[in-house]
């Protein structure tokens, strides 16, 4: 069966080497020297600064909140946050998680971004920031949604997970807002197994959030943040190393893929509209159908044939019961329902993916 991925696993022998000298240094976790070596690497192959390594994307998205005080309650009732219903949960989820609302406005009906001229309408009092996803590594209207944020005093923090490597007009994506997060989840195009990391704007949010990673200790007696544990370790490290040597053929692999796809389906059904700017990163194909039923259709057909579809993101997050009752929003929930992502991996043959692609095309005529 042809999965919708598949984990990159680098060269073993390389991975042997670097889990040989956590052996010799017996030093785990608490920054250690891969951990310290594979920021410095990453600051440098993204083109950003103040990049902090944690344990895993959902927990980047809870420092980068705390790092930036939006949790703190406003007038004796809880923060709110203008996010997306069309993400993965944990966008909206980590909000929920640390106490602060997520209310949701709905997405462009092309890019699938969060749409800025719904925001401005979904903000109140209680409102401290603004967290839109860059999805499937699409950028948002990054202008727009931070003249909205300066205008509101708001902060800004982009769920970045799919976007590593991606720049817009010339410059890492992930440089806008104050905040923005990756996932480092060993589907993710870059992976350290579990893991992620946070981009900071400013160094004094990443100087706080090092300690917060750390139960805010600072030093042997010495507390001075509330903190958690959210460290990256050796092993982590270690994996991400190795995969970073090899991204560009790992990006090669996958761009010959999603654009094999492109070739045979641009012309049948709806793909993400991006901006002329944008440098991709194909780290995933999506298609949205012309219905629901054809979308489910067309996921029993490619399972006969031996291949996974899946319904990323379904469904639209303002129908979450645990996240709140939200408002119906139109776009998000016309994507969710229509949308499948195809199998996208580095090791995927060109023959499978015409296999898939000849299968879609079958169920779309029946």
């Amino acid at each position: 069966m042809i999965p919708v991925t598949k984990p990159y696993l680098p060269n073993r022998e390389k991975l042997n080497q670097y889990l040989d000298g956590i052996y010799e240094r017996n030093w785990l976790t608490n920054n250690g020297p891969l951990v310290q070596e594979l920021t410095s690497k990453l600051e440098e192959y993204l083109g950003v600064e103040n990049l902090l390594l944690v344990s895993n994307g959902t927990l980047a998205l809870q420092i980068a909140y705390r790092a930036l005080g939006i949790n703190e309650p406003v007038n004796g009732k809880a923060a709110e946050a203008v996010t997306t219903p069309f993400t993965f949960i944990a966008t909206a989820s980590s909000l929920k998680w640390d106490g602060i609302q997520p209310v949701f406005a709905d997405i462009d009906p092309e890019t699938w971004c969060l749409a800025p001229e719904n925001i401005e309408a979904k903000i109140t009092p209680q409102t401290r920031a603004i967290v839109p996803v860059h999805v499937f590594g699409n950028a948002c209207d990054v202008e727009s949604i931070g003249a909205i944020a300066q205008k509101h005093n708001l902060k800004v923090i982009y769920d970045a997970s799919h976007a590593f490597g991606v720049n817009y007009k010339g410059e890492s994506l992930l440089k806008h807002g104050d905040a923005a997060t990756l996932s480092f989840h060993a589907t993710k195009l870059f992976h350290t197994g579990e893991g992620g990391a946070i981009i900071f704007k400013r160094k004094e949010d990443l100087e706080r959030a090092k300690k917060m990673i750390n139960f805010g200790i600072t030093g042997q007696e010495s507390i001075e943040e509330l903190g958690i544990n959210a460290k990256m370790n050796e092993m982590q490290a270690a994996m991400g190393l190795c995969v970073l040597d090899e991204m560009e053929d790992n990006l090669t692999a996958r761009a010959a893929v999603w654009h094999c796809y492109e070739q045979a389906l641009n012309q049948a059904l709806q793909l993400q509209a991006k901006p002329e700017a944008l440098d991709y990163n194909h780290a995933y194909f999506p298609v949205v159908f012309e219905s629901e039923e054809q979308a489910l259709r067309v996921v029993e057909k490619l399972k006969e044939s031996g291949a996974l579809a899946r319904r990323y993101f379904h469904p639209s997050l303002e129908t979450v019961n645990s996240l709140g009752a939200g408002e119906f929003q139109e776009f998000s929930s016309s994507i969710a329902q229509r949308i499948l992502c195809l199998p996208v991996y580095s090791r995927l043959t060109v023959d499978q993916v015409e296999m898939i692609c000849r299968t879609i095309v079958d169920a779309l005529v029946e």
